[in-house]
C-alpha cells in the first residue's frame, strides 16, 4: 500500500476504478506549488489535471510531480468540466481548483458522501459551520448575490432539503448524474447550471461545510459583473426551459 502523497498512476480501463480526482488549472503556478503536497492524492484511484492553456509553468510543474495533464480544445470552465468527465474512468468524481479558495482536506469527505449514495456533493460556503472569505467584511456583495441566486433556485424548483450554495465550484458528482444533467455550457455558469438541473430532476444532493480560503497568486478570470449577468441569463433560460431540458 502506498503511503507517500503522490498522484495515483493513470487508471486503466479495468473495472474497479471508483474515485477520480480532477485538478482544474489555468495559470495557477503559485497555488499549484503551494497546495500540491496538501492534496490527499491517495484517496483517489485516479487523478489528473485539466488545464485551460497555462503559460506560467503550471503544466510543467504538475507533470514534473507525476500528474497527468489533459489540455482543453477550447477555453472555459464549463469545457474543463466536460473534458474532465469525458476523460475520467471513475464513477465518483471530485473537482478541485488550485487557486487557494478550496480546502483539500474536504476531498475525502466528498468522496465518502458520493459513496454513501449522493449523486451531487457541494462544498458549501454558506451553511452552518462554513466560512466565506467575505465573512470578515462588513459589506459582502459577492456573498449576497450568491445567496440571492441560491434562493431563486430553491424557490423555483427545489422540492427537497434547501441547498445553501448553488454556485460553488468545489464539488463532486457521479458520472451517471452528470450525463443526465446535460451540462452543455463552456462558461463559468457550469456549476450553477449543474445545480439547477439537479434540483429539477430531484438528483440526490448533499452539502458539506467548507472554509473558503484567500486566493493564492494569479488573478481570477471570473469578473463579477459579466459573470453575474451570465448567471442571470442562465436562470432566465432555465425558467423558460422548465423541467424538460
Amino acid at each position: 500500500m502506498k503511503t507517500e502523497n503522490t498522484p495515483p498512476a493513470a487508471a486503466g480501463k479495468e473495472a474497479g476504478r471508483r474515485r477520480t480526482l480532477i485538478l482544474l488549472t489555468y495559470n495557477e503556478i503559485e497555488g499549484a506549488t503551494y497546495l500540491f503536497d496538501k492534496v490527499p492524492w491517495q484517496c483517489a484511484d485516479e487523478a489528473f489535471a485539466v488545464d485551460g492553456g497555462s503559460k506560467d509553468g503550471t503544466v510543467e510543474f504538475l507533470r514534473s510531480k507525476g500528474l497527468r495533464v489533459v489540455g482543453q480544445d477550447r477555453r472555459g470552465r464549463g469545457r474543463a468540466f466536460q473534458i474532465g468527465m469525458e476523460t475520467a474512468k471513475g464513477e465518483n468524481v471530485v473537482f478541485f481548483s488550485s487557486d487557494g479558495n478550496e480546502d483539500p482536506a474536504d476531498i475525502p469527505v466528498m468522496f465518502k458522501k458520493l459513496e454513501e449514495g449522493s449523486d451531487l456533493v457541494i462544498a458549501s460556503r454558506m451553511m452552518k459551520g462554513a466560512f466565506n472569505e467575505e465573512d470578515v467584511k462588513l459589506l459582502r456583495p459577492r456573498k449576497w448575490v450568491n445567496l440571492a441566486f441560491t434562493f431563486a433556485v430553491n424557490a423555483l424548483w427545489n422540492r427537497g432539503p434547501y441547498i445553501s450554495d448553488t454556485i460553488n465550484g468545489f464539488r463532486g458528482i457521479t458520472r451517471s448524474a452528470f450525463t443526465k444533467l446535460k451540462c452543455n455550457t463552456d462558461g463559468f455558469d457550469i456549476e450553477f447550471l449543474m445545480t439547477i438541473r439537479a434540483v429539477k430532476l430531484g438528483i440526490r444532493t448533499a452539502e458539506i461545510p467548507t472554509r473558503e480560503g484567500a486566493r493564492i497568486g494569479g488573478v481570477s478570470t471570473a469578473e463579477s459583473w459579466p459573470t453575474g449577468m451570465l448567471f442571470v441569463k442562465r436562470l432566465l433560460n432555465e425558467i423558460a426551459l422548465g423541467r424538460d431540458f
